[in-house]
């Protein structure tokens, strides 16, 4: 008998839901050791078979219909006080953002020996007993620091992995982790993904992985599901799945995942639009106890570079390697200590007060999570317009070119009267884009602006760029971990590591013939090499 059973479950949503059922008749087996990944876009039921499963549905959205059986039982019968016992003990969850599924008020040791509280298991020393050896099992470094440290004092790596010590901490036999690795860094991705290989054989676990990442599944699952739309569209084992696909909609999926080919350089113009020289931001801690000095991280050291008319460079790098803060810099958001950012000629690294507000308009920025950085409470239409109405545009111009920009874009104008939480994740970033478009900068910074999305609105929204980057004749700084991306869209390529500039040259040399040790471990980092290595060797034998 399988360990996880799920049998036509269908989940109903609201009504007045676009469509009536989230998951329709999803039926799947799981044994013990496994790992199957349920692969999808957004929207197409993965995550909501996942909570289901954990009896975590959001409010008005129920299991209508099937069942979930769990080593004999019903999960869809059992009582709230039932599923607490379960739930950290029997089938625990990774979930998608460490920093919101982590308490922000607690210290890390806390939220781990919380798990063991919660099922009245240890004496308080054993609880933090164990959460050191949780700690040092994930990989932590010095786990006696992290254990007092806070969520926010530790890299998204790391915070994952303490989520994924407390979903291990009762040694659970079934793991669920919902894109576990969604937005981190190709290496700390690549770590993330071996240790949870490594805990399924130790522990004998089963793992339902959900991801919208193909390369992912080609490293770890045994058996794929792919949905679309809630329901099942196909399903079989992972090699055959990615090989040879029978669905349209796996092959759509297939072929959007970017792949490592470069573009033709832009002709250099005589004069760059951004120059940047000896760049320096350093960071000084102020948590520090009292008979400490305080902590210094230097974020960006020495930054030298020039981006021209029509150019894209990328800034590649794990996280914390200062890719984010050189780009905060140049738009100055963050005011370096040292070296001199020229746009057009002026020296904006330092200028203050209404010169530099008279600069922002020249240089604007698409931010990596499009929901935090659009006011939830204001319509499309207010967001577009704020910062042309604040630079002396009137309203009914301001808003007439909001509709052109939402045009541009490709949304319907009527967006306009709409707020941000009623857009897609992509549908999101094209506003972002469209704010960001709406001052006629002569640069555009996106920071991470893809990394999130699913591989086929992903490819959207770099195609989008890529058009409106050659019709509006833009520059662009594309800040990005994923080394494909890089390759696909960058004329030229930064490679930073703890603040340095450690490569610099065509992506077809960086990328293609890098020269540190550290650019190929990123490369060697990327997942699903593999399933691109048999994929070309499969059509080689076709022709």
């Amino acid at each position: 008998m399988s360990l996880l059973s799920i049998d036509t479950l269908s989940i109903a949503l609201p009504k007045g839901a676009d469509r009536e059922l989230a998951v329709k008749d999803v039926s799947f087996t799981l044994d013990k050791g496994e790992i199957l990944c349920i692969v999808g876009e957004s929207g197409s039921g993965k995550s909501m078979s996942a909570n289901a499963l954990m009896g975590l549905l959001p409010e008005g959205v129920t299991p209508s219909a099937g069942s979930i059986t769990f080593e004999g039982r019903d999960l869809l019968t059992l009582s709230e006080p039932e599923m607490l016992a379960l739930r950290g003990k029997d089938i625990s969850m990774i979930f998608q953002e460490p920093l919101s599924a982590l308490n922000p008020l607690m210290r890390i040791g806390d939220q781990i020996a919380e798990v063991f509280e919660a099922h009245d298991l240890l004496t308080p020393p054993e609880r933090r007993k164990r959460a050191l050896e949780l700690l040092h099992e994930v990989g932590l470094p010095d786990p006696d620091t992290t254990i007092r440290a806070y969520p926010f004092q530790l890299s998204g790596g790391q915070r994952q992995r303490v989520v994924i010590a407390m979903a291990l901490a009762l040694e659970p036999r079934l793991l669920i982790a919902d894109e576990p690795t969604t937005a981190l860094d190709v290496t700390t991705q690549a770590q993330i993904l071996d240790l949870i290989e490594d805990l399924r054989k130790r522990h004998g676990m089963a793992v339902l992985f959900i991801t919208h990442d193909f390369g992912v599944v080609a490293d770890i699952a045994d058996r794929v599901i792919v949905m679309q739309h809630g329901e099942v569209v196909e399903a079989g084992e992972a090699d055959t799945v990615l090989l040879n696909p029978t669905h349209s909609y796996t092959r759509a999926l297939l072929d959007a995942i970017p792949k490592l080919t470069f573009r033709d350089s832009v002709e250099q113009t005589a004069q760059p639009i951004l120059s940047v020289r000896d760049l320096d931001m350093t960071f000084t801690s102020r948590t520090a106890g009292f008979f400490k000095k305080p902590r210094v991280v230097k974020a960006v050291q020495k930054a030298t570079f020039d981006l021209y008319q029509g150019e894209t460079i990328g800034i590649v790098g794990e996280s914390g390697s200062g890719k984010s803060t050189l780009g905060r810099c140049l738009v100055r958001l963050l005011k370096p200590q040292n070296g001199v950012v020229e746009i057009g000629g002026q020296d904006i690294s330092k200028i203050t007060g209404d010169a530099l507000r008279q600069h922002r308009r020249r240089i604007q920025m698409v931010f990596q999570d499009p929901y935090s950085s659009l006011n939830p409470r204001s319509r499309i239409g207010t967001i577009l317009t704020e910062g042309l109405i604040a630079y002396g545009t009137d309203k009914t111009t301001a808003r007439d070119k909001a509709r052109e920009l939402l045009s541009v874009v490709g949304l319907d104008p009527s967006a306009m009267d709409r707020f941000p939480h009623e857009f897609s994740g992509g549908q999101r970033q094209r506003v972002g884009i469209a704010r960001a478009l709406a001052l006629d900068p002569e640069v555009i910074i996106a920071d991470e602006a893809v990394s999130a999305l699913d591989v086929s609105i992903q490819a959207q929204v770099l195609d989008l760029l890529a058009d409106l980057k050659d019709r509006l004749n833009l520059s662009m700084i594309f800040i990005t971990h994923d080394l494909r991306v890089a390759a696909q869209v960058c004329d030229r390529i930064i490679v930073m590591q703890r603040g340095e500039m450690v490569e610099f040259g065509p992506s077809a040399q960086v990328l293609g013939n890098p020269q540190t040790a550290y650019t190929q471990s990123l490369l060697d980092a990327i997942p699903g090499k593999a399933h691109e290595a048999a994929l070309a060797r499969q059509k080689e034998a076709q022709i």
